[in-house]
């Protein structure tokens, strides 16, 4: 995990986004415990209360879970969880945009889907 300090994202926001990453990836599995506050605010060299904040984030997503006493763990279901928010995020971000420029275009539905078969051969050559 590694912290853009020139950023203008908010450190405790590139912690939740880079320990979201870890979870889809599966570097933490469902129901595995995670990093300690502590320990990762020692190994990023920022604030406790930074890295908490970061974490309750993804709690409050239903990404993380708190085991008083223990520690937090990955709920399970956070990666179809997690699956879910970034394909809502992709439509968002990528497919309505496209699709509006496509209308400006006048492309059809089937020129557009050569285009985008196109673009995905391209990626496996």
């Amino acid at each position: 995990m590694q912290m853009d300090f020139q950023s203008e994202k908010p450190i405790y926001m590139q912690i939740a986004s880079e320990m979201e990453n870890a979870i889809f990836i599966s570097a933490f599995a469902e129901e595995e415990q995670v990093p300690s506050t502590t320990e990762l605010s020692t190994r990023l060299k920022i604030n406790p209360a930074t890295v908490m904040k970061g974490m309750n984030v993804l709690v409050e997503r239903g990404i993380l879970y708190k085991k008083r006493g223990v520690g937090m763990f990955v709920k399970e279901g956070a990666v179809d969880r997690i699956r879910k928010d970034r394909q809502a995020r992709f439509f968002e971000n990528y497919v309505a945009h496209t699709l509006e420029e496509a209308r400006r275009l006048g492309l059809t539905l089937e020129e557009l889907t050569a285009l985008v078969e196109r673009g995905y051969e391209n990626e496996q050559n």
